[in-house]
C-alpha cells in the first residue's frame, strides 16, 4: 500500500545517489577548495552494491514509488551502471527510470545506457559561454563536450530530453536567453532552478538568487511565453510554453515558490541512508539493515516508520537561522 508522511504527502519518487564523486568540481555543488585531491570520499566497500540498490527499490516500488532517478555525484563515473539500470528495468511495478548527468560522459556510454532500459535523461549545463560554464564547473571542460553529450543521447533514443540549468545573479544569469534561444524548438525542455541552500559549503546568499518570476520575465521579454498547467500533483518545475507552439521551459522555484506541500520524494544516498528531505541534516540507515540479516518485510517495516513521521517543509519556514549554522547534507552527496 502507498506510504503517506504526517501530511499525507505519498511516496512516488525515488532518487538513489550511486557515487559521492563527479569529475566536476561545480561552485554551488562541490566547490574545489573543499573538494580537493586529499578529500576522503566513499570507499568502494561502503557503497551500496547494484544488487543492494535492486533490493530497496523493489520494496520502494512495492511501497508506492512510481519513478526512479539515478544520481550522484556524477551517476556515469561508476562503472558499469548500465548494469544497475538492466536490473532496475526488471522492477515490478516500476513506471519510470531515468538519471541526471553533467553530460561529459555521454558520447561513450549513451547507446548502452538506453539497451539496458533507461528511459529518460536530464543534462545539467549552466551557461552556453564557454569562459561561464568553465568557470562554473572548475574543471575546464567545455560547453561542447556537453552539447555533444546531449547529441548522443537524443542519437540513443533517450528522451524526452531535459536540460537544467543553475542560475546565480552575476554568474551566469545573463546568458539565460541564450540558452533559451538555442534550445527552443528542438523538443529539449529547458528548465532554469534557483540557486538553493543546499548543505552548507556552496556560499549561498539570498541575493545572489535569481526568482522564478525575475527568470520568467526576462525569458518572456524575448520569447514571449506563457504558464501552463502541470502533467501531475508534486511535479517539481512550473512549467510554461512558448507562445508561438515551439515547446515549453520549466523553473523550479524552491526559494521563490516553495513546493513542500506536494513533495513526494525521497533521497537515498551511496552508503544507504534515505534523506527524506534535499534540505535534511541526517539519514536513515538502511545499509546496516541490508547488510545484518533483515529481512524484506523488516526492512519495509523500518521504510514505513521513517516515512509515516516525515514533516519536512525546509522551504515553507526557512529563515536567517537556516543560513548556514545549521548542519545539512550536501547535493553533491544524494544528488539535487
Amino acid at each position: 500500500m502507498p506510504l503517506l508522511d504526517a501530511r499525507q504527502r505519498p511516496l512516488r519518487d525515488l532518487r538513489i545517489s550511486v557515487t559521492d564523486r563527479c569529475n566536476f568540481r561545480c561552485t554551488y555543488c562541490m566547490p574545489k577548495e573543499l573538494f580537493g585531491p586529499d578529500h576522503a570520499f566513499l570507499q568502494r566497500t561502503e557503497l551500496l552494491s547494484y544488487e543492494e540498490i535492486t533490493r530497496l527499490a523493489n520494496l520502494f516500488v512495492a511501497h508506492g514509488v512510481e519513478k526512479i532517478r539515478l544520481t550522484g555525484g556524477e551517476p556515469l563515473v561508476r562503472r558499469d551502471l548500465h548494469t544497475l539500470i538492466a536490473q532496475l528495468r526488471e522492477v515490478p511495478g516500476l513506471k519510470d527510470l531515468t538519471l541526471t548527468t553533467n553530460g561529459s560522459l555521454l558520447r561513450a556510454q549513451a547507446r548502452k545506457l538506453k539497451e539496458a532500459g533507461l528511459q529518460r535523461i536530464t543534462v545539467s549545463l549552466d551557461s552556453l559561454d564557454d569562459e561561464t560554464f568553465k568557470r562554473m564547473n572548475d574543471v575546464g571542460v567545455p560547453v561542447a563536450t556537453v552539447l555533444d553529450g546531449i547529441e548522443a543521447a537524443r542519437e540513443a533514443g533517450l528522451g524526452p530530453i531535459k536540460v537544467n540549468a543553475v542560475v546565480e545573479r552575476g554568474v551566469n544569469d545573463a546568458g539565460m536567453v541564450d540558452l533559451a534561444r538555442h534550445f527552443k524548438g528542438t523538443g529539449i525542455i529547458l528548465r532554469f532552478i534557483e540557486f538553493m541552500d543546499v548543505g552548507t559549503t556552496n556560499g549561498w546568499k539570498l541575493d545572489r538568487v535569481v526568482t522564478l518570476r525575475e527568470m520568467a520575465d526576462r525569458i518572456n521579454a524575448e520569447l514571449p511565453i506563457e504558464p501552463a498547467e502541470p502533467n501531475y500533483r508534486g511535479e517539481v518545475a512550473k512549467r510554461w510554453r512558448y507562445r508561438d507552439g515551439s515547446g515549453e521551459i520549466g523553473f523550479i522555484s524552491s526559494i521563490s515558490q516553495p513546493f513542500c506541500g506536494d513533495c513526494t520524494r525521497a533521497r537515498l544516498s551511496p552508503e544507504g541512508e534515505l534523506f527524506t528531505c534535499l534540505f535534511a541534516a541526517r539519514g536513515h540507515d538502511f545499509r546496516t539493515r541490508l547488510r545484518d540479516g533483515s529481512t524484506d518485510a523488516e526492512i519495509a517495516a523500518f521504510l514505513a516508520s521513517v516515512w509515516h513521521v516525515r514533516d519536512d517543509r525546509y522551504s515553507e519556514i526557512r529563515t536567517a537561522e537556516t543560513n548556514g549554522s545549521v548542519p545539512r547534507v550536501e547535493m553533491s552527496h544524494i544528488g539535487g
